[in-house]
């Protein structure tokens, strides 16, 4: 059986976190998260392909990646540009893999402006306030689709 390809799409400041205020991110880091999710992955029958980046157009363009090497799901921490950006709705809305919404901290929480999602106006679901543990629940999610 070939494996379930899925994308993990990290956007903005997440290349900080364990660093970058620990009491709302915590302490592990991109590469301990994607180690936990190369591990579950594994057991999932799938395979992972993980990405960060700063530059919102990046994100756009692995989106269309991901569509075009046959991607299972994608899953995205849009970061800050969940709330802004209509170029990634847009960019979701281009292709036919379900995108599952990560968040490590519950955005509904914390300040106003972090209430609407761009991102997911166009998700198949999200999965937020889990900490690490969001990108494993959204995993076991995408491999489930």
């Amino acid at each position: 059986m070939i494996p379930k390809l899925i994308y993990v799409l990290n956007g903005p400041n997440l290349n900080r976190l364990g660093k970058r205020e620990p009491g709302i991110y915590g302490s592990q880091t991109l590469e301990d998260i994607g180690a936990s999710l190369l591990e579950r992955a594994e057991a999932l029958g799938c395979t992972i392909e993980m990405r960060q980046s700063n530059h919102e157009g990046q994100l756009v363009d692995w989106l269309h990646e991901a569509e075009d090497k046959g991607a299972h799901a994608v899953l995205l921490n849009a970061g800050a540009y969940t709330h802004t950006s209509i170029a990634l709705l847009d960019g979701i809305r281009a292709i036919s893999a379900p995108v599952i919404e990560v968040h490590l901290s519950n955005p509904h929480t914390r300040e106003e402006f972090r209430h609407v999602s761009r991102v997911g106006q166009a998700a198949k679901g999200t999965i937020a306030g889990f900490g690490a543990n969001s990108y494993l629940l959204a995993l076991e999610a995408a491999a489930a689709l």
